[in-house]
């Protein structure tokens, strides 16, 4: 993906890409780890004429050149957009409270959906356990990523049952003697993808989440879907590494590496679209 800024301020200077004419214009292959705040020096800036860029501490609207054409992603969001990041957020904000009867139900749903026709005994069992829980009382692991952490990993479990299932029972590849906890595992991919997509903060720090932004506007579920690819994501990591348990952070860091990556690709306008899509089933 190509970001094309024009008249810059600032101590980066890039060099023009050949279909900006006219105008001192500078550009470069930005990647998750150095995007930068770049701000429209115009409100009615298109693409199609002749923006101007100035960095600045917020980002208003940033070019994106996708197969030769130009796009405008804006964080000056849509309608949509704001509503759908409105109930994203109160979603990440939803901590785990184990007295309530919609988040025990939630439970005992991962449970059916992850193993069907075996009954859990109680919300506290040692039966947690055979999932990668660290006791027997899952509620004590969802502190660090919250409620949203227990729906992905059941959207996982529903949506694409196989790949959920392989993961679990750690089928494919060469195993460690020492494997990471599958279900803990989920709640630290939840954190991650947070993190990664920064969706908390007032104003746009990077371009992954304005690229985000658009997805969610095209699906309301993105941010679930991306983190089954997160999962499968980090499970091939994890085989092509060799890796064991106390290698688990490298890994995850990684993981968000290879996302940044393929969010930032040209021919990337959906989660869907994303090259580790394909390894879901």
């Amino acid at each position: 993906m190509r970001v094309v800024r024009i008249s810059c301020v600032g101590t980066r200077h890039l060099s023009p890409p050949s279909s900006v004419r006219g105008c001192d214009a500078h550009s470069d292959d930005v990647s998750a780890s150095s995007a930068g705040l770049i701000n429209a020096d115009a409100e009615d800036a298109s693409c199609s004429s002749t923006p101007s860029w100035r960095i600045k501490k917020s980002l208003t609207c940033v070019c994106f050149n996708r197969k030769r054409a130009y796009e405008r992603i804006c964080s000056n969001l849509t309608p949509l957009q704001e509503e759908r990041l409105k109930r994203l957020r109160k979603r990440m904000k939803n901590y785990f409270d184990a007295s309530r009867p919609d988040h025990q139900d939630a439970l005992r749903a991962l449970w059916s959906a992850t193993y069907p026709g075996e009954k859990l005994q109680d919300l506290i069992s040692d039966q947690w356990k055979n999932m990668g829980w660290q006791g027997k009382d899952p509620s004590t692991d969802f502190r660090g990523a919250g409620f949203i952490s227990l729906e992905n990993l059941l959207f996982f479990a529903k949506t694409f049952s196989t790949s959920f299932q392989r993961l679990l029972k750690k089928q494919g590849g060469k195993r460690a003697a020492w494997e990471y906890p599958f279900a803990v595992a989920g709640v630290n991919i939840t954190f991650m993808i947070m993190q990664m997509l920064d969706l908390e903060a007032s104003k746009p720090r990077s371009f992954i989440r304005l690229v985000f932004l658009q997805m969610l506007s095209e699906n309301e579920w993105a941010f679930d879907l991306l983190y089954c690819v997160a999962f499968v994501v980090m499970d091939k990591q994890w085989l092509d590494k060799n890796a064991t348990y106390m290698e688990f952070n490298d890994v995850l860091r990684s993981t968000r590496g290879q996302l940044e990556k393929e969010l930032m690709m040209d021919d990337v306008f959906r989660i869907e679209d994303m090259p580790s899509f394909s390894l879901l089933s």
